[in-house]
Parts: structure tokens; sequence; C-alpha cells
């Protein structure tokens, strides 16, 4: 429960620190790298506590990661990009 929490408490403050002016248009835009779980429905058990997501699920794995940091350089699709790292970051975090 707190893993979840964690994913819409830490974009809502990188947004309020970094976009100040648009922090709850941003917090959202972040928060929805949540969508970045549908990839779970497709794993045998569909939640498994002791599994890491980071390697297994699809939208986890590193050549994901990797397009997620080349969508940095986009400005259209920067802030999704990071609410997508932000979410990876946080996966990885829970696997420790």
């Amino acid at each position: 429960m707190i893993h979840i929490f964690l994913h819409v408490l830490v974009p809502a403050g990188i947004a309020y620190l970094f976009y100040r002016d648009n922090w709850l248009k941003v917090w959202a835009i972040m928060a929805g790298g949540i969508i970045l779980d549908v990839d779970h429905l497709f794993a045998v058990p569909m939640y498994d506590p002791g599994r890491c997501s980071i390697g297994f699920h699809f939208l986890h794995t590193y050549p994901a990661i990797a397009v997620y940091i080349i969508l940095l350089f986009i400005p259209k699709v920067r802030i999704i990009a990071w609410g997508f790292l932000i979410h990876m970051a946080l996966d990885y975090i829970a696997c420790l």
C-alpha cells in the first residue's frame, strides 16, 4: 500500500518543486505513469509480492527504460517520460 501511495506522492512533490506554476497538471501527467502497470495483467500470477517488476514485465524491461530516457529529449512528452522514469525508480526501490 505504501508503494502505491508513493506513486502518487513522489510525482506530486517533484511537480510542485519544478513546475510550481502548473504543478497540478504536471502531477496528474506524471502520476499517470502508473499506466505502465498494465503489463502486470499479462503475468502469471498477475501479482506476486516476491517478484521484482524491473526486468520481468515487458514495460519494466531495460530496453523499455531506455526508450523512456530517450523520450526525455522530446519536449512534448518530457513530463510523461519523467512520470515513467519515476515509476521505474520506485519499482526498483521496491525490489531492494
